[in-house]
């Protein structure tokens, strides 16, 4: 966090901050409609004590959509990260980050924060700081996709597991914010289906699967080589969902004006095969299972599978994040026991990766729907890696660890198996749902 204020205060010094107010935004549509106009096609349903959310139209009607079906929800969340943010940083400094990075948010997206807002009854700017605050949080993740000989029957499986502090709680009702999950089946009128587990209030909490069968997730990484002069990754991973076709231009639009250190793993059906996209503001780096990097100790490469948690592997990236490239061995648990000193968590990190790796090694040649998050699920749980389980409870609060949610979809077919947190369960000690996208799709409004 340091290092962005370092960034934010040079540009507050070189850049006019205006205010970040769209409550009078202009819209391309839908101006004079009326609510049930705006409403129509759209609706909530409840199955195994998941909350479906269907949404379609334009963007700002699947955004009033989502904000006046889960009206309470969205105010509890929103609520909830603005008192999570202003312990760190105050309301006015993040909306000012808003601004500086709003001019790089397509319209289309502004007009569906726009009606979040509207059809929650907040301002728009409570959703833009919570937005940056997010942005810049420390965030956990994994990501996978595994394909050809690594699964049961060649399909691709994407994998990932959404990981934030436990602890992000409305000062009003109490409720956790990762209480109030959701998934959203999403039919804009010029853009493509999409499947995402989420919360209330966002669009996606960092990936999901389209119609095309593209997939990807995100891991954000700490690194020195960041700026606001970016578009935020909600609204590019956005994007890849609505647009993409093919694994390649999601990558190019994932690409397309960075803001900060990223992971991401992207995917596609067909031909099925996974990409790994490492990025700073000034650097990008792209390969597959059999990259240069992959097997750069202590990281080591598994045929047909790529994963990446909170941690670069390509080398000049990599000394954006951190001095030393191996975060292993007592000088990184040093680090990671001085951690307040040192700014540097990457020994817990390493240990997240290692423990899932190994629990993708056992299962490789067999992974499918259901083995797949095993494996997500297992490496999480720390099995076999009681130092992982130590740091996984002293650091209750920090997202070490802590999933909001874990899912593995096959895009080729549109299955998708998601697990979701409780009050007081983390995704990976909960019980697993089945939807299909495609199934989803085919549902008519009640």
């Amino acid at each position: 966090m340091r290092n962005i204020w370092v960034i934010f205060i040079c540009l507050l010094l070189t850049l006019p901050i205006a205010q970040a107010n769209y409550l009078n935004t202009t819209r391309t549509d839908n101006k004079s409609s009326s609510r049930a106009d705006i409403l129509n096609g759209s609706w909530l349903e409840e199955r195994e004590n998941v909350t479906i959310l269907h949404v379609n139209g334009s963007n700002y009607q699947m955004g009033y959509q989502h904000g006046y079906l889960l009206r309470e929800k969205v105010q509890e969340n929103i609520r909830a990260f603005l008192h999570f943010a202003n312990t760190s940083i105050s309301y006015d400094a993040l909306l000012a980050m808003w601004d500086i990075m709003s001019v790089y948010v397509p319209q289309e997206y502004k007009e569906e924060l726009q009606g979040i807002a509207d059809g929650a009854n907040i301002s728009f700017n409570d959703i833009a700081v919570s937005i940056a605050a997010i942005e810049y949080a420390d965030h956990g993740c994994y990501g996978i996709a595994a394909w050809g000989p690594a699964t049961i029957d060649g399909r691709l499986y994407h994998a990932r597991s959404f990981d934030l502090p436990s602890t992000i709680k409305d000062p009003v009702t109490g409720r956790y914010a990762h209480e109030n999950t959701v998934l959203v089946v999403r039919k804009p009128t010029n853009g493509s289906a999409s499947l995402c587990p989420s919360i209330a209030g966002s669009f996606h909490t960092g990936g999901g699967i389209n119609e095309h069968g593209v997939a990807l997730g995100i891991q954000i990484c700490w690194s020195k080589d960041q700026t606001f002069q970016g578009n935020p990754y909600h609204f590019r991973v956005q994007s890849v969902l609505d647009s993409a076709t093919t694994a390649q231009e999601a990558i190019q639009i994932l690409n397309t004006n960075r803001t900060h250190g990223f992971n991401f793993i992207v995917s596609q059906a067909t031909p099925a095969v996974g990409f790994i996209l490492e990025q700073t503001a000034n650097h990008t780096y792209n390969c597959t299972y059999n990259g240069t990097f992959e097997n750069k100790k202590p990281f080591w490469s598994i045929d047909h599978v790529v994963r990446r948690t909170n941690v670069f592997l390509e080398p000049t990236i990599a000394a954006t994040q951190r001095k030393r490239y191996d975060p292993t061995g007592f000088i990184g648990f040093l680090n990671l026991l001085f951690y307040k000193k040192t700014n540097c968590p990457f020994f817990a990190v390493y240990q997240l990766y290692s423990s899932v790796s190994n629990k993708i090694n056992a299962s490789w040649g067999t992974m499918d729907l259901n083995e797949t998050m095993q494996v997500l699920q297992n490496g999480y749980r720390a099995q076999g890696f009681p130092l992982l389980w130590l740091i996984e409870i002293l650091g209750k609060g920090t997202g070490m660890a802590e999933a909001w949610n874990q899912w593995v979809a096959c895009p080729v077919t549109g299955d998708m198996v998601v697990s979701f947190a409780t009050h007081d369960k983390m995704a990976f000690k909960t019980e697993p749902h089945y939807f299909n996208l495609y199934q989803l799709l085919q549902e008519q409004q009640p």
